[in-house]
């Protein structure tokens, strides 16, 4: 997908309407359980925003789902672990899922890690930390195969440019012109729901071809 040329091609209203359906606000409110989608951009930033919400009391456990992705032997889990540990979070507040290696299995293994050391049934509250371009799907996943939590969301930008400047930046730009395109797709395979309360899919004029 060529995502210079389809932004491009946008209004400025297409665009607002875009961001305000892949990136929805949902301020990260007080939880009982932290989730935090596993990566390997950005982690430095993503740590940092995890430790910040811990310290502030937003939630004492933290689920961290991801396996070995590329040719790194060491699960994602593993390594954002080993630094939120040295940035001061005590190992017993973190609770590491190490197999999964798409959005879809980060919530059905975390969900299933959580239960065997906590109650699910006492879980009606989740704070999501994961990348800002991938926030409407993180949430459709969860809506997916965990419902009927509370959720909020803390998204992280890693990227140089404030959120509202997504479509000048390269990266994010293709990033969340990336996400846009899958939702429909996914959403008729089964992997993802549609959230409640949320602006629905963008309908985007059509396009001339050049």
């Amino acid at each position: 997908m060529d995502t210079d040329r389809m932004a491009t091609d946008m209004t400025s209203d297409e665009l607002q309407r875009i961001a305000a359906y892949m990136m929805p606000s949902l301020p990260a409110c007080v939880s009982d359980l932290g989730f935090l989608f596993g990566t390997r951009q950005g982690v430095p930033e993503f740590c940092a925003v995890a430790h910040r919400l811990w310290q502030d009391g937003m939630f004492s456990r933290l689920l961290i789902s991801g396996g070995r992705t590329g040719s790194s032997p060491i699960a994602e889990a593993d390594m954002i672990a080993a630094r939120l540990i040295g940035l001061g979070m005590p190992e017993t507040a973190l609770i590491l899922e190490t197999a999964a290696t798409n959005t879809g299995e980060n919530v059905r293994f975390g969900r299933a890690r959580v239960a065997e050391v906590m109650d699910l049934a006492a879980i009606g509250s989740v704070v999501v930390i994961g990348k800002i371009c991938s926030t409407r799907r993180y949430l459709m996943t969860m809506q997916r195969h965990w419902p009927g939590l509370r959720l909020s969301v803390c998204p992280v930008n890693y990227f140089s440019v404030p959120d509202q400047r997504w479509h000048e930046h390269a990266e994010f730009r293709s990033r969340v012109l990336g996400e846009f395109d899958k939702i429909p797709r996914y959403l008729a395979e089964g992997f993802l729901q549609e959230i409640r309360g949320c602006p629905a899919y963008p309908q985007l004029a059509p396009r001339q071809p050049r």
